[in-house]
């Protein structure tokens, strides 16, 4: 039997996305958001207000990375979601983190971190049922440590997600099935 709880902002598991963006002044601003997802294979999405100082710096540089948290970098993950950009101007430098300009949008690409999704901000939807920042993704770095061939080898990127409910990161990893394939056994 089911049990009703209170109905949370979120579904489990959700994915912990590093935004990374330039201030102003050249300083780097990341932003923990596990609110975003892909709306095509070339567009992502990201549920923010425009109160965040990475919100402003994307319609000003007109240009962001996206990064993949992973278990190895959950500290510096979490920091990048406690504290805000608009109080700190310098939060990958306090992080202990270094990065390198990218040559495709106005925006640096985090150089411990594993995936780098580079992108062009689209638009910015404010309505009630509006999104928030949509970009253009143009180019798509993984650290060769975390393949396996021309493949993300999820488990040896050690990808972390979110749980709203216990406010809990869990990394993500052990394949339990094939997809588009083993459905197909029910087909019968």
């Amino acid at each position: 039997m089911k049990k009703q709880i209170k109905t949370t902002e979120a579904i489990f598991p959700m994915p912990v996305l590093l935004v990374a963006t330039f201030n102003e002044d050249g300083t780097v601003d990341v932003m923990n958001a596990a609110w975003g997802t892909m709306l095509e294979r070339d567009y992502v999405a990201l549920n923010l207000t425009e109160t965040h100082k990475t919100v402003q710096n994307i319609k000003a540089r007109k240009g962001f990375v996206v990064h993949i948290a992973d278990a190895k970098h959950v500290v510096e993950a979490d920091y990048f979601g406690v504290v805000s950009g608009n109080q700190e101007p310098d939060k990958l430098t306090k992080a202990g983190m270094t990065y390198s300009k990218s040559d495709l949008v106005d925006a640096p690409i985090i150089n411990e971190l594993p995936i780098a999704i580079e992108c062009e901000f689209v638009e910015y939807q404010s309505d009630q049922t509006g999104i928030g920042v949509i970009g253009k993704v143009v180019r798509t770095s993984v650290e060769e440590n975390v393949m396996n061939g021309d493949k993300v080898d999820i488990d040896a990127l050690g990808a972390i997600a979110f749980d709203s409910y216990t406010h809990g990161y869990y990394k993500v990893g052990g394949r339990v099935g094939e997809a588009f394939k083993d459905g197909l056994q029910l087909k019968k």
